[in-house]
């Protein structure tokens, strides 16, 4: 689980960099990622063909939020793909990661949305501190 989860990291810098030469190839960062998602659909739907889909049932709106991880995902992709040419890919990537740090210690702590409970100690805090310290090292201009 961890390796997939590397390759993921690996794939973010390398998704915003083709994003944003595709924003820039077609003028503007919402056609890159309608593009993107073009064909994530194209290729999810490839994958379910093959997997199964889930039963009309399954797609309740009972937790009505679960779906606005699609929105945040947009958010995303336009975000990366508007500011990665302009700040670079990596000072982009780093602010994301500060983020993803901050955001995952906190729905971590308060358990939210079903996440598994994990209390935000003092070492947590230290280790979440030397690593914002780490990605503000890694991109100052030298």
């Amino acid at each position: 689980m961890a390796g997939v989860m590397f390759l993921s990291g690996v794939g973010i810098p390398i998704l915003a960099t083709w994003n944003g030469a595709l924003g820039h190839q077609l003028g503007t960062p919402a056609a890159a990622t309608f593009v993107l998602f073009a064909v994530g659909l194209v290729l999810s739907v490839a994958i379910l063909s093959v997997t199964g889909f889930p039963p009309p049932a399954a797609f309740s709106v009972e937790r009505p939020y679960l779906y606005f991880g699609a929105a945040f995902m947009v958010f995303y992709a336009l975000a990366v793909t508007w500011a990665g040419p302009k700040i670079g890919i990596g000072n982009a990537v780093f602010f994301v990661l500060l983020g993803q740090i901050v955001a995952a210690a906190a729905i971590d702590h308060f358990g939210l949305w079903g996440a598994i409970k994990t209390d935000l100690t003092i070492q947590r805090m230290a280790g979440i501190a030397i690593m914002a310290g780490g990605i503000y090292l890694a991109r100052k201009p030298v």
